[in-house]
């Protein structure tokens, strides 16, 4: 096969010194099976480094790919996984019609079956459930225009907030820590820093086996004249952490301390930039507080990091002039999550070090168009980098889309993935429709997971181009066009747009996702305020001008793109506008950042508890256009190991496979690179427990087992690494997929999950034992090894956990209005109580027989919705009422607990129509949110002055004696 460079052994390729700004010398990278007869311009989505490159064509097929030299992310450069993913397009095994589930069996169906299947079933859900019974679960491998188009159907159409995608795995944190520092996604770095920072920081982001050409662009610069600095923070002694200065090891689960630390360092030696500080943050006096509590040898005690190794990167970082961080899954996906995301945020600004040339943050992504979830809203979030709880943004977005700002779902923060297959366990989800990715294999602890999609009550979509370990458990299989068979655009890490050509057409019956989703739309028939139908557009060329007028006066603005511009050579970043026509690397030049509350995409976190900033105390504390620098204090794992389960697990990535090898797996020169999952422990461990290199060994966790070959070195003792991508679609004869142990635990902030901890026990076994746990009955799609008996005994199996996760159906909005029905008439007993007992009190007996006037009036308002909703069935524990309407004489002290009584009931109350407005948006009954505006309106009144009232007596009743 013609090819440049064998990238299998020469990863990275060779050297290219420079220096200086766009002084990348140009390498063109390419691999070819046979002479192409034309070339189609595109980009490369195996990672998320996002490189230009052609497509190579020739009669009808793709036959290889080269770098495209012009483009500014690669000059030319691919990697390894991109120079061999494209086979898969080639693969035999590709899906070419829909399958549809009879009798347990997928089987051929015609794509007419299978839409009406899917309508009638989203049409039931929503009609007898509510659009909260329908969940979509999407990814990071679809075009921008599809996801828009995604994220319109599921917001203005069907009105759900259980959207999201696998970006949540990999991405979730990025966004949550921009937002918490910059008041918005947006990555505030370039590409263009790396070519003239004179430090680079990684923390947890393994980058050359991650980011292959991101690593070469580093390695020229390191190689050329001035190098950068290069500091490693990461468990592992990864090729990464070979090539830096300076390697950090801490123990897994201390990100957060680590960075404490060196913040602390930073401060106490005086590079902090307290000008800089003074006149772009807030927050620098907490934070310095709470760094403070960090010294070094602490830091040791948690981390294991030796004090003299974080003094000296404290001392490379603080002495230089410049710096560039990043960071990736090493962090995103462990404890603390967006906390340690955001100390990194701090580190750049406490120095100063942002906005201009070789300073800048690169939270990275995981996926090629992880970015494009984020901006376009597929992910849950509005699209634009839209704030949910900024009703201005709402509206803005209905006036767009020419809805009724009702049906937007604003009402309650977005649903993360997890949470979504957690309604899905309890049966809340009914309709639940997968693309382009594999949670039977990507998801925490699989064995719950594959319960959860064979639960009886759950119909499953899946949109894929391949039978994957999850289509196998779906109840339609939608066979899509990949890349390379559609047309669309993406954006990378660092915001760099570029446009990826149809070049041949998909195999069979195939269909780019973007026409089934618009042929989904139709078949729903949505519809606009004006009876026209909702998806306006039918190419993706016109999905990407509606997009454009999405993102109009946004930080994303796209408005100065075009299918033309982008098709001229190479990728383009946002914002692209009148002020940017050709785009803008750097995002915060003006050092203002959109942290106003009327610009801000989110009012923030608290970064321990994940508990929501109100709209109201985040403009209390308007940052007004500074950045924010938040603070948190290290908490260790909520598991850890202990004598049962005495090591830690991590998991991770490999430089030859990309998430579950759908793609990549079709490789065989990438299989025969890396063909199976592996056990690396530490030489110290491996003489433990007696393991030479290769030996097999069996882990288990509270969850499940896996078993692998051994690889022995370069990891603390204690700790265990495994590579996630391993899963049972290539028919593997055992239990071997990571996520067999990994906790269903995520970031409080994020909702990213922790993949990177898990308690494990080891022993060395002569071979492996294990069946694997994935196999069941395809039928006419392609017949498992799986036996009628175990696929009727795995049937039985979900059938009885379906019984144990699903109560009897029935809403319980009726159970919510009596539980405020019965609080309210509580209240009015409460009131009269409290007033004839203290009717002394010159103002007790008359105000309170008002709030007993009012509580009965708030009573009486909720008998229509009674009416509309049903009656309570189910009772409530009566000691708390007893308790709270406890009889007492008539004095000082008595008069305080009462009006301590009083207030406690009416706060239940209020807590009550808090969840009642929800339920009531999400149901669109705008009598039922005005009733609730209406007693809630007196509920504030009864509280102010309850706890006015407690202020006044409490120094007299408690201070001196009576």
């Amino acid at each position: 096969m013609p090819v440049t460079r064998d990238s299998i052994s020469d990863i990275w390729g060779q050297r290219t010194p420079f220096h200086g700004e766009g002084s990348w010398p140009v390498r063109v990278d390419q691999r070819v099976s046979e002479e192409p007869d034309r070339w189609v311009q595109s980009a490369c989505v195996l990672c998320s480094n996002g490189c230009g490159c052609d497509i190579g064509v020739k009669d009808g097929r793709i036959v290889g790919v080269r770098g495209r030299a012009e483009d500014v992310v690669n000059r030319g450069r691919l990697g390894p996984k991109g120079l061999h993913g494209w086979e898969a397009n080639n693969s035999p095994d590709r899906l070419t019609q829909p399958l549809i589930k009879r009798n347990g069996k997928l089987e051929p169906g015609t794509w007419e079956e299978a839409m009406a299947m899917i309508v009638a079933r989203a049409k039931e859900a929503l009609e007898k459930y509510s659009a909260g019974a329908i969940g979509f679960y999407t990814t990071g491998q679809l075009f921008l225009e599809e996801y828009y188009t995604l994220a319109v159907i599921g917001k203005a159409g069907l009105g759900t907030p259980h959207m999201d995608g696998n970006t949540r795995l990999c991405t979730a944190t990025a966004a949550a820590a921009l937002k918490e520092t910059f008041g918005s996604d947006g990555q505030p770095g370039s590409y263009f820093d790396v070519d003239t920072t004179d430090c680079i920081l990684m923390v947890g982001h393994n980058m050359s086996a991650t980011d292959t050409v991101l690593w070469m662009r580093t390695l020229d610069r390191r190689r050329g004249p001035n190098p950068p600095k290069l500091i490693i923070i990461d468990p592992r002694r990864t090729m990464t952490a070979r090539e830096a200065d300076l390697h950090l090891a801490p123990r897994i689960g201390t990100n957060v301390a680590v960075m404490n630390g060196l913040l602390h360092l930073i401060i106490e030696g005086g590079h902090a930039n307290q000008d800089f500080i003074d006149q772009h943050t807030v927050g620098f006096a907490k934070l310095k507080e709470t760094v403070a509590e960090y010294p070094p040898e602490k830091v040791e005690r948690i981390t294991g990091i030796p004090t003299a190794d974080l003094r000296l990167a404290a001392d490379m970082i603080g002495g230089s002039q410049m710096l560039l961080s990043s960071c990736l899954q090493g962090v995103y996906q462990s404890n603390q999550a967006t906390a340690a995301a955001v100390q990194i945020n701090n580190l750049n600004l406490i120095l100063g070090r942002i906005g201009r040339p070789g300073c800048g943050i690169l939270q990275m992504n995981g996926q090629p168009t992880a970015q494009n979830t984020r901006e376009s809203g597929a992910d849950g979030d509005l699209p634009g980098f839209r704030n949910w709880d900024n009703v201005e943004d709402v509206q803005e977005l209905a006036k767009l889309w020419n809805v009724d700002a009702a049906i937007i779902p604003h009402w309650t923060p977005p649903t993360h993935a997890m949470q979504i297959f957690r309604y899905c366990e309890t049966g809340s989800i009914r309709f639940l429709w997968i693309q382009a990715t594999n949670p039977a294999v990507s998801l925490p602890n699989l064995d719950r997971i594959r319960r959860i999609l064979r639960h009886s009550n759950l119909f499953v979509v899946l949109q894929d181009a391949f039978l994957t370990e999850t289509a196998q458990m779906a109840d339609v299989v939608l066979p899509a066009a990949l890349w390379g068979e559609k047309t669309g655009c993406f954006t990378n890490v660092d915001r760099t747009v570029h446009i990826s050509h149809k070049a041949v057409e998909p195999p069979g019956q195939a269909r780019s996702d973007l026409d089934i989703f618009i042929d989904f739309a139709r078949r729903m028939d949505l519809r606009d305020k004006d009876g026209a139908p909702l998806i306006k557009w039918s190419t993706a060329e016109q999905a990407f001008e509606a997009w454009k007028e999405c993102t109009r006066g946004r930080l994303c603005d796209y408005t100065g793109l075009s299918y033309a511009k982008l098709s001229a050579g190479s990728g383009i970043p946002w914002p692209c506008n009148e002020e940017h026509p050709d785009g803008e690397p750097s995002l915060y030049k003006s050092l203002v950042f959109p942290t106003e509350p009327e610009k801000c995409e989110s009012y923030g976190h608290d970064l321990i508890t994940g508990s929501m900033v109100s709209p109201v105390e985040y403009k209390a504390n308007n940052p007004a256009g500074r950045a924010m620098l938040k603070a948190a204090h290290y908490m260790q794992p909520f598991e850890t190991p202990d004598e049962e389960y005495p090591l830690f697990l991590t998991t991770g990535r490999l430089i030859y496979h990309f998430h579950t090898r759908t793609k990549t797996g079709r490789s065989q020169p990438l299989v025969d690179a890396a063909p199976d999952a592996f056990v690396q422990i530490s030489e110290q461990d491996a003489k433990q427990f007696r393991i030479a290199e290769g030996d097999w060994i069996r882990l288990r966790s509270r969850r499940g087992m896996l078993e692998a070959p051994a690889q022995i070195g370069d990891i603390r003792p204690g700790e265990i690494f495994v590579p996630f991508h391993y899963g049972y679609w290539d028919d593997p004869d055992r239990s071997r997929a990571a996520n067999e142990l990994t906790v269903y635990e995520w970031d409080p902030v994020s909702k990213q999950p922790h993949y990177k901890y898990a308690a494990v026990k080891l022993e060395k076994i002569p071979k492996p034992s294990s069946t694997q746990p994935e196999k069941i009955g395809i039928g006419a799609a392609g017949d498992t090894a799986h036996g009628v008996a175990e696929t009727l005994k795995d049937l039985k199996d979900s059938a009885v956990q379906a019984v144990k996760h699903m109560k009897p159906e029935r809403a319980h909005m009726a159970d919510y209005i009596g539980l405020l029905q019965e609080a309210e008439r509580r209240l009015v007993e409460g009131f009269h109580q409290v007033g004839d007992t203290h009717k002394e009190e010159p103002d007790m007996s008359s105000l309170c027989r008002v709030f007993a006037q009012w509580s009965d009036e708030s009573a009486r308002m909720l008998d229509p919705f009674v009416q509309r909703y049903g009656e309570r069935k189910e009772g409530e524990p009566e000691k708390l009422d007893k308790a709270l309407l406890e009889k007492r004489s008539p004095n000082a002290f008595n008069m305080l607990r009462d009006l301590h009584d009083l207030w406690l009931m009416v706060n239940e109350s209020m807590i009550s129509l808090d969840v009642l407005e929800q339920a009531a948006r999400a149901k669109h009954d705008k009598e039922f949110e005005k009733t609730i505006k209406a007693i809630r309106s007196k509920n504030k009144r009864q509280r102010t002055w309850l706890r006015t009232r407690l202020r006044q007596a409490a120094p007299q009743t408690l201070v001196v004696p009576s």
